[in-house]
């Protein structure tokens, strides 16, 4: 009988083709609480390279400002364009047998819920921690590992972000890296992740207990 893991993975990014979407919003978001340093691309990049709302506070940005700002905004975005990435359904059928599969993300847990449902996707998570349970992903998957028991060494958090790999370390548990999200495969190495992968069928070889 395979031992048991527990997958965690973030959702933009990683489940879903959404970084038009929300660069374009979240620079509105800025914009209207007054701290628009989201000028660029690699500005809104940049507010990865650790933790979101952290990268924001240090910028100068009012998290209080910030969080009306996205009640108003929000809403309003073309949810309705964001895709999920391709070759995902298989791999969750095949992880979800035999793991445990939860959302750590720094998105709201009901607009993922929406979207999951609409991908096709929820029957195979158990649990979504969005930004309404805690802003900060470490303590997402802290929470994760006390509640479902697993150690952390067969513990997985898979992201697209250094923000997201350098959480993932800072918990203890193992740094995934997907080359198809948000951050080139350059900006992921240099944050030193335990795995990096190409493919998501990549992730079943975790899910045998391989290295991918």
């Amino acid at each position: 009988m395979k031992e048991r893991s527990l997958f965690l993975f973030d959702f933009d990014g990683v489940l879903a083709d959404s970084l038009e979407i929300y660069a374009e919003a979240v620079a509105r978001c800025l914009e209207r609480s007054g701290t628009p340093i989201v000028k660029t691309r690699e500005d809104y990049l940049s507010l990865f390279d650790g933790n979101l709302y952290e990268s924001m506070a240090a910028r100068g940005v009012n998290l209080a400002d910030y969080s009306r700002a996205a009640k108003e905004i929000m809403p309003g975005i073309g949810y309705h364009a964001i895709k999920p990435f391709t070759g995902l359904i298989p791999v969750l059928v095949a992880l979800s047998r035999d793991h445990s599969l939860l959302v750590i993300s720094s998105n709201g847990s009901k607009t993922i819920r929406k979207m999951l449902i609409r991908f096709g996707f929820d029957p195979y998570f158990e649990e979504i921690l969005g930004a309404d349970f805690s802003v900060s992903k470490k303590d997402k998957i802290d929470y994760a590992l006390e509640k479902y028991g697993i150690p952390a060494q067969r513990t997985f958090y898979i992201g697209d972000t250094a923000g997201d790999i350098k959480e993932a370390r800072a918990a203890g548990v193992r740094s995934v890296a997907v080359t198809w999200g948000w951050h080139t495969r350059e900006r992921l190495l240099a944050a030193q992740p335990e795995f990096l992968v190409d493919r998501p069928e990549d992730l079943l070889r975790m899910g045998s207990g391989l290295q991918p």
